[in-house]
């Protein structure tokens, strides 16, 4: 099953403008960019047979050339992730049959997250999205209450049913949980932003109408739900690694802190 990733990466985002060339400092002392080590991490992935920045801006493409990424030039009409992975397949000579979207602000993913989402893809022909998601430790949900707490947009949290299909996905802390009364192992799954679709997946997507939960959230995922098509939730283990995405100024330390770490 040949199998491509597209890192989305856009100059213009809300929050963090410029995120993909911001620079992080490296446990040696050095920096690279946040596109670089999310380029990096992907190739890191086995079973792919090509990884390709995908971008409407100049800026990025030549930064991304000049490290030896792959670029394809995407519209600037794309929405979202999913739109302009839909983009750049359209532009490929050689259609896959596994497209993979893997973030530009989490050079944090392990390997093996993505693995397994491949693995699953293959295994069940039936499903035609996967995402993965990862249980909470305490560290990480505290991250959650704290970023809310304090009016900030962190990670996304995902509950599903006991086929591992989302019922949803939030940039709140779902489910709730009282104060004082954290259960463990801790009911909070951290969604990770990477995708795998089938390509006739990703033209349903296109075709679908932008949902309003999609709006209002700020989550690209959800139009999937809104049009009535299946997301499998697959868990991933983190074997002790700390997983964050940089969604905010602030978690450029929680990021080079856990590279220190490593």
């Amino acid at each position: 099953m040949r199998t491509v990733i597209f890192i989305p990466a856009r100059y213009a985002s809300t929050r963090y403008p410029g995120k993909p060339l911001v620079e992080l400092r490296q446990k040696d002392g050095s920096t690279k960019s946040l596109i670089q080590m999310s380029w990096e991490a992907a190739r890191a992935i086995e079973g792919v047979d090509a990884v390709y920045v995908a971008t409407d801006d100049v800026r990025i493409a030549e930064h991304g050339r000049g490290f030896g990424a792959e670029v394809v030039m995407t519209s600037e009409a794309c929405e979202n992730g999913t739109a302009r992975c839909a983009d750049a397949l359209a532009q490929l000579d050689e259609a896959p049959e596994l497209v993979v979207n893997f973030q530009g602000d989490a050079p944090l993913t392990p390997p093996w997250f993505v693995e397994k989402l491949i693995a699953a893809m293959r295994a069940d022909p039936t499903v035609s999205m996967a995402t993965p998601v990862l249980r909470c430790d305490r560290q990480t949900y505290e991250n959650f209450v704290e970023d809310r707490q304090n009016g900030r947009v962190g990670g996304t949290t995902a509950v599903f049913d006991r086929y591992q299909n989302a019922l949803y996905f939030s940039k709140e802390v779902l489910p709730y949980i009282a104060p004082g009364k954290l259960p463990e192992p801790i009911p909070v799954f951290h969604h990770v932003g990477v995708y795998a679709y089938r390509p006739a997946a990703l033209q349903a997507y296109i075709d679908a109408p932008v949902s309003t939960l999609e709006t209002l959230e700020g989550l690209e995922q959800l139009r999937f739900l809104a049009a009535g098509m299946p997301a499998r939730c697959v868990e991933v283990d983190a074997r002790g690694r700390v997983f964050w995405e940089l969604n905010n100024p602030e978690d450029v330390a929680r990021i080079e802190a856990a590279l220190e770490a490593q």
